[in-house]
């Protein structure tokens, strides 16, 4: 009996532990992510924010903007970060899209072999100072290789630059090694000579473009963007003797220009390519234009 007992008790054990073992905990099903990531340049960043803004507010829905799109809420977060962080980014997938305000190198492209890129339009960097500096009636007029001694710290006073200016110390205001201007700069006007160790590196081009407008001695690279959108804030210098006008940077005769460019991983999905259609559609040259920048389409 006490044999019988205990065979029934291990047959039991053992139903409950083989019934344990076919149970399959179900996993926690996580809820789609509809949103766009969007993050690079601190240049192009504005733009695309302004549009994202516009596009959300036009449509509220996805299913709004084709029908064959779920009906959930429209949501783009848009980052900055400079052109670097926007590349590195579209490759690790932390983004949808990145933002890159100058060439994508061929080291960058060969990580993204199914990458997809669109250009928006383009971007001038002034040679940009504070409109009290007496430079700008003593030379307004600077050589590329006078631009390149004052940013290598060859140059380091105004004296130095003209006879009749002071000579107080000037304050050279450039964009982190991440940005894309810095490349864009090095590669038309630098060609390699070291930039400064004296030069204040700022970590966007809005916070350089805030120091020309409050340093009476600073000259920076500063986007065209910028300048139109401080207009009477900062005045800018001509380079050979060309101003940094639309036609100008349209012509090619202002020669410190970059691409301002989307990049993808891969095929962008139905959703980033909606609103990538809508940055490139009339509405969005629009916006670019309003500004400060080059369209593509004028270019």
């Amino acid at each position: 009996m006490k044999r019988l007992l205990a065979g029934i008790l291990l047959i039991v054990l053992l139903g409950t532990i083989l019934g344990c073992g076919a149970t399959t905990t179900k996993p926690t099903q996580q809820p789609k992510d509809f949103s766009i990531k969007i993050g690079g340049s601190s240049t192009l960043a504005p733009v695309v924010a302004k549009c994202a803004d516009d596009f959300t507010e036009k449509y509220k829905t996805w299913k709004k903007v084709k029908d064959s799109l779920a009906d959930e809420a429209i949501a783009i977060f848009v980052a900055t970060g400079g052109s670097g962080f926007g590349v590195k980014s579209a490759t690790n997938g932390t983004v949808d899209i990145g933002l890159v305000s100058r060439v994508v190198t061929d080291a960058e492209k060969q990580k993204l072999p199914n990458r997809q890129l669109y250009t928006l339009g383009y971007d001038a960097l002034t040679i940009a100072v504070n409109p009290q500096n007496p430079v700008l009636k003593v030379k307004p007029n600077l050589t590329k290789d006078e631009v390149k001694r004052i940013f290598s710290g060859e140059i380091k006073t105004w004296k130095q630059l003209d006879a009749s200016l002071s000579d107080r110390p000037i304050v050279v205001a450039i964009r982190d090694l991440g940005g894309g201007a810095s490349q864009a700069f090095d590669e038309v006007v630098m060609k390699g000579t070291p930039i400064s160790k004296e030069a204040i590196q700022f970590p966007s081009m809005g916070a350089l473009a805030g120091k020309v407008q409050d340093n009476l001695e600073a000259i920076g690279y500063v986007s065209t963007g910028l300048v139109k959108q401080n207009q009477g804030k900062i005045a800018v210098l001509s380079v050979d003797g060309v101003e940094p006008t639309n036609e100008n940077i349209v012509s090619g005769n202002y020669t410190i220009s970059r691409p301002l460019i989307m990049i993808t991983k891969s095929q962008p999905d139905e959703r980033e390519k909606e609103f990538i259609n809508y940055l490139m559609s009339d509405k969005g040259v629009e916006t670019l234009d309003a500004m400060g920048f080059v369209p593509v389409k004028n270019k």
